[in-house]
């Protein structure tokens, strides 16, 4: 299964990335750093909101929704600035996945990326859509058709990135310990968890923001 990173570098991915920027207004080195780190943090929430049988559910549905077609008319999507009504979609989605945690989570990406909150919660508006698109899209793909496959499903998405575009993202986003684990460091302490790393960079950042859900 393609990971998410490696999506990220192909033709789609790249065209994702600067219709992205173009729409929200951003350099598209930038935005291109920011969906590098918000989208398998956001993959990480869904998959602990799916650990839950409600939780697993509720995402089902959301992915029923989202069937993919948007991926198919991403020149349409972009040219002219986003509908709207996508952006609407994408700031239901992320305050479904990320709750009370959303503006923490913009937070410390703004800061990792050098960029304002604003800015990183317009693109994360924007791109979230896609990314239900991308794993609606995989879900048929895959064959999923309950809930039970679904956290399976983010899993093998997080986990499928290959080892060069691991090193890509690794020199994109600095690690918080040096243990190579970007996407774990964020999720952890954005989302709650194991605080171990709590002493590093992360851990300045975030302060006493988030504790353990």
């Amino acid at each position: 299964m393609e990971g998410i990173l490696d999506l990220l570098n192909s033709p789609m991915g790249k065209t994702i990335i600067s219709g992205v920027a173009g729409s929200t207004g951003q350099d598209s080195g930038k935005t291109g750093s920011v969906l590098t780190m918000a989208l398998p943090v956001l993959m990480k929430a869904m998959q602990r909101n799916a650990a839950t049988p409600q939780g697993a559910e509720g995402l089902m549905g959301a992915l029923n929704k989202h069937d993919g077609g948007i991926l198919d008319n991403l020149g349409d999507l972009f040219s002219g600035g986003v509908n709207q009504d996508v952006i609407s979609d994408g700031s239901k989605i992320l305050g479904h996945v990320l709750g009370s945690k959303q503006q923490g989570v913009e937070q410390v990406i703004g800061q990792k990326t050098g960029m304002d909150i604003g800015a990183v919660g317009n693109i994360l508006k924007t791109a979230a859509p896609i990314l239900m698109g991308v794993l609606g899209k995989q879900s048929r793909q895959s064959g999923l058709s309950n809930s039970g496959g679904i956290g399976d499903l983010l899993g093998g998405m997080l986990g499928g990135n290959s080892s060069q575009q691991e090193q890509s993202f690794l020199e994109k986003i600095l690690d918080a310990d040096g243990d190579g684990s970007v996407i774990d460091d964020v999720a952890g302490m954005v989302l709650g968890g194991s605080q171990k790393k709590s002493g590093g960079l992360l851990g300045g950042l975030l302060g006493g923001l988030f504790g353990k859900k």
